[in-house]
């Protein structure tokens, strides 16, 4: 291998493995057969051919190391944005069940003071009776 910055150098040629490795992972997912794949298109095109005959069995193990690791990266933080999701909801959801009630009990308290009976009320607001005079005598406090 010649090391000078000329085509066929060392840094070309990992170029090169980079760039056959893309296409295979493009074409075969994040799999054994691409790593195998990218390591027999390489040897086919003389790319690091040397090194990759000489220890291609500790190329394969070190690239499924890091397909492993990857995936074990990527789920996680998949499970993490799901989760901040959920929990941004429910606390949405719970929020927007306050602001109803609030709204639920100024409406009431409106309806009542423009003379509705508390049974009209609790019919218009569907909710019980009971919980339309709670809510009457907590504001009256």
């Amino acid at each position: 291998m010649i090391y000078d910055g000329e085509k066929g150098d060392i840094i070309s040629q990992y170029v090169a493995f980079t760039r056959i490795y893309n296409e295979q992972v493009r074409l075969h997912g994040r799999t054994r057969e691409a790593v195998l794949e990218t390591i027999r298109v390489c040897k086919d095109r003389d790319v690091l051919k040397e090194y990759l005959e000489s220890r291609e069995k500790e190329v394969v193990s070190i690239m499924m190391t890091l397909f492993d690791e990857e995936y074990i990266l990527k789920t996680y933080i998949e499970s993490e944005r799901r989760e901040a999701a959920e929990a941004a909801a429910e606390a949405a959801a719970e929020e927007a069940k306050q602001n109803a009630k609030q709204n639920a009990r100024r409406i009431a308290g409106k309806l009542y003071q423009k003379g509705n009976s508390i049974e009209d009320i609790a019919d218009i607001l569907s909710i019980s009776a009971k919980e339309v005079e709670e809510w009457l005598e907590g504001a009256s406090r």
